[in-house]
This record gives C-alpha cells, sequence and structure tokens, in this order.
C-alpha cells in the first residue's frame, strides 16, 4: 500500500514549493545510492521521496493528488503519473528527477564532493542536460529532432588513455591499483581500519607517468556532437527523454554519461492548452450569432467546419470531440473548446448605422443578465471542460 506524498516527505499539506523542495533535498542525499553502497532499502527509500516529490512540485499533479489520491496521478494526460514517458514510476527516473534539478549541467557527482567512480577506478563522465523547444503542432503529431551538442569525446591523440606512452597508465604503487590506503590502528578498544582516497592516483588505482600534451593527461578533448531524439506526441514542458551513455566521456577511458533532454512547448499564438485539451477563440459578428453560420473553425490538424447555432452568446463554448492534443503514451485524444465571443465594431458606415436604427426599432428587450442559460461564462466554461 503506497504511503501519503506528504508524509513521506513530512511537510504538511499546505507547504509552499520551497519547503517541499528543501525537504526532499534532504531525503534524496540521505539516501542517495552513492552514499548508501547500493543498500536496497535506502534505493527504495530515494525512489518514493523523489516520487513523492515529483507529483507535490507539480501544481496540476498535486491538485489531482489531493482530490483523488494516488490514482489521480496514475491516470489521465499527464501518461503515467510522475513518472516522465510511462510504463511507471522507476529508479532510473528517480535518478533523472534529482540530477535534473540539483545536478544541473554537472551531474550529481558535484553535491557530494568529486566524481563518482565504478570499480576498479573507473569514473564515469558527466550527464548533460539540454532544453529542446517544441510547437503545439509538434506535439499533435510526434516529432523527430536533430539535436547539436558540445560534449567531452575521447582524445584523438591519446585515444582516452591520457598517456603519451603506449602502455598508457600504469598501476598506481602507492596503493597497488586500489585506489585505496588503508591505515590500521590499534587501541584498548580492538583494531580499528581507516580507508581514504589514495593521494597519488587520486582514486583511480592508476597513475600517468607521462601524460599525453594534447589533453595534458585527462583523456578527453571538447567537440561537437549530434544527436537524434524522437519526441513523442502528447509531451508537455518539463517532461523528459534519457539519451543513456550519449553524453560526456568519463576520463581516461570511463564511461559516458546521459544526455537529458527537457522539453519546453512554445506558446501558440491560437491555443492555449490545458493538459491534453485545447481552447479555441472565435470572433463572430452580430449577424453570425443571431442568424447562425457554418464557418471554418481552426485545429492543430487543419480547419474544421463548425455549425454556430443561431442565437449563440459571447461565452458559449462549442466543442470539437477529439480535435484536443493526444494523451502521451496513448489512450485518445482530447477535445478542442470553442470560445465564442460577439464582435462589437468599433466604427460604422453611413450604412450600417442605419440598418442599426431600423434593427432598434424592432429588437425586443435584452434579458437579465444570466436569464439564458441561469449560468455565467466561466460556469458555462467549467461545465464544457467537464462534459
Amino acid at each position: 500500500m503506497m504511503r501519503d506524498y506528504y508524509e513521506i516527505l513530512s511537510v504538511a499539506k499546505d507547504a509552499d514549493g520551497e519547503t517541499i523542495k528543501k525537504a526532499y533535498r534532504k531525503l534524496a542525499l540521505q539516501y542517495h545510492p552513492d552514499r548508501n553502497g547500493g543498500d536496497k532499502e535506502a534505493e527504495e527509500k530515494f525512489k518514493e521521496a523523489t516520487e513523492a516529490y515529483e507529483v507535490l512540485r507539480d501544481g496540476d499533479k498535486r491538485a489531482a493528488y489531493d482530490r483523488y489520491g494516488h490514482a489521480g496521478v496514475k491516470r489521465g494526460p499527464a501518461g503515467a503519473g510522475a513518472g516522465g514517458f510511462g510504463g511507471g514510476f522507476g529508479f532510473e527516473d528517480a535518478l533523472n528527477i534529482f540530477m535534473r534539478d540539483f545536478g544541473g549541467f554537472g551531474g550529481i557527482e558535484d553535491l557530494f564532493g568529486g566524481g563518482a567512480r565504478r570499480r576498479g577506478g573507473v569514473q564515469k563522465g558527466k550527464d548533460l542536460q539540454v532544453r529542446l523547444n517544441i510547437t503545439l503542432a509538434e506535439v499533435a503529431t510526434g516529432v523527430r529532432k536533430t539535436l547539436k551538442i558540445k560534449a567531452l569525446d575521447p582524445c584523438g591523440t591519446c585515444k582516452g588513455t591520457g598517456g603519451a606512452d603506449e602502455g598508457g597508465p600504469v598501476t598506481c604503487e602507492a596503493c597497488q591499483g586500489a585506489g585505496q590506503i588503508r591505515r590500521v590502528q590499534r587501541s584498548v578498544f580492538g583494531q580499528f581500519v581507516s580507508a581514504t582516497v589514495c593521494p597519488t592516483c587520486g582514486g583511480e588505482g592508476k597513475i600517468i607517468k607521462n601524460p599525453c600534451k594534447k589533453c595534458h593527461g585527462d583523456g578527453r578533448e571538447r567537440g561537437d556532437r549530434t544527436l537524434e531524439v524522437e519526441i513523442p506526441a502528447g509531451v508537455s514542458s518539463d517532461n523528459y527523454l534519457t539519451l543513456r551513455a550519449m553524453g560526456n566521456a568519463g576520463p581516461r577511458g570511463g564511461p559516458r554519461g546521459d544526455v537529458v533532454v527537457v522539453i519546453e512547448v512554445e506558446d501558440d499564438p491560437c491555443f492555449l492548452r490545458d493538459g491534453s485539451d485545447l481552447v479555441y477563440d472565435l470572433p463572430i459578428s452580430f449577424s453570425q450569432a443571431a442568424l447562425g453560420q457554418e464557418v471554418d473553425v481552426p485545429t492543430v490538424y487543419g480547419d474544421e467546419k463548425v455549425k454556430i447555432p443561431a442565437g449563440v452568446q459571447s461565452g458559449d463554448v462549442l466543442t470539437l470531440r477529439g480535435k484536443g492534443l493526444p494523451h502521451l503514451g496513448g489512450g485518445g485524444k482530447g477535445d478542442e473548446h470553442v470560445r465564442i465571443h460577439v464582435w462589437t465594431p468599433t466604427e460604422l458606415s453611413p450604412e450600417q448605422r442605419e440598418i442599426f436604427r431600423q434593427l432598434a426599432e424592432v429588437e425586443g428587450p435584452v434579458p437579465s443578465r444570466g436569464r439564458r442559460s441561469g449560468k455565467n461564462l466561466w460556469e458555462r466554461m467549467k461545465d464544457a471542460f467537464a462534459a
């Protein structure tokens, strides 16, 4: 049974965003795998805290959670709740979220002081984060994008070894390749063993006696890279994709980090977005409102014929089913809501003025406010979105 998100982070239900962020950061640093040596219980607590943070930091997800509980953030157009692009919320998602908000472009290593190393002293390259702008039309269909990034690649001169000699790095004599110096101390309470990073090799277990002149022993050089990324339909701003092993190369032959592509959806001049639904404001004339007319209304898929009923009022909403954006991960599309605005001309020709004078003599009295539907504009909008 899933625990309450507020309880996980130990925050009140009215906590502001900064309080939630600080509470999560404290827990994430406590249970991060780089500090707990692969402890499964710590990993589970890290994932649990990250999922709670990812929901409560987002206003829409938080509102859905407050109203419906865990079911509210596991359904609907957001696609698989807090877990990015579907498929549930996994440990890799948790690591990426932590890196996104606290690791910056340098990755999580900077928070813990020094690079995170794999066994054998091999250091993984730092992750890169890039923001990718896409249009609403591209959200509707999905799109394949080409990214150009600057990243650290293996040095072309030393082939990534960092050494000018063909043999490359040699085993550190101080630590015998372990990357650590172990010291034994004896006292009346027994024997104590402490391990510290080897100061000679910096924990890598190897040293370079003759560094490469081009990369100065680092084994890397900066270069330009081109990447292809497939953006699925239905994404929103701040959704992200992770391109595994596409980031910076690790020093002296270390594996590459990842590239995290954060989506930024550009504002559209025609539509307002509400999840997978779209809102379009349609101006019409007095005669169109009174008599009714068929007009062309733009959608993200092209123009659509819409019948305006006679007697329509400003604020009335016509709904085009299935003409909104796709739900992320599949499952149909949202709707497009067409808000009617009866346009009042600011200037009239003499002929138009005479026609309106004649109309004024025969038209009936204006009904009292709300008489037609019994509801105001915002209530009618709410009903339309709930339909």
